[in-house]
């Protein structure tokens, strides 16, 4: 498994920060590479890739997830893909975002932007994205506010 971890202030309140990374479907937006992203349930999601040349297909579902603190997630095969965002109010106005990804390289192309570490330049620039997004928005595209646990999901979207 491949990881990257990054981390990025941004000057908006921790929830709207939380509650822009719950709406996954608006992830191309900001996120180079991915294509797109489709909601199927509270806690599961179609993406689709494209990195490199490389084209993928793969659902993901949320195993952690508690508002304005943390998401987590993971693919369905249970080897493909899996992350951690965690978010730290700073102050009123500011939050710090932190991300752990893991993937599992499978082609030449992957491994060896992996091995050139262009996976990690991409997601500095993919957050650096985010920041200006939901910076010069000031505000969410929307909020799911619910809870994740190993019980299932609890919540509602807003």
């Amino acid at each position: 498994m491949e990881s990257v971890k990054e981390t990025i202030d941004v000057a908006v309140p921790v929830s709207t920060a939380y509650n822009q990374w719950t709406q996954f479907e608006s992830f191309p937006q900001f996120m180079s590479g991915v294509e797109s992203v489709t909601q199927l349930t509270d806690i599961t999601n179609h993406w689709v890739t494209k990195i490199g040349g490389v084209e993928r297909e793969f659902d993901t579902e949320i195993v952690d997830q508690t508002p304005d603190e943390r998401i987590a997630w993971r693919s369905v095969d249970g080897k493909s893909h899996a992350g951690l965002v965690h978010f730290t109010p700073l102050d009123a106005g500011n939050t710090r975002i932190s991300v752990h990804f893991e993937w599992g390289p499978e082609t030449f192309t992957e491994k060896a932007g992996a091995a050139l570490n262009l996976d990690d330049m991409q997601v500095k620039a993919d957050m650096r994205r985010f920041k200006e997004f939901i910076e010069s928005r000031g505000t969410e595209t929307g909020a799911w506010r619910g809870e994740v646990n190993d019980t299932g999901a609890t919540g509602q979207a807003l």
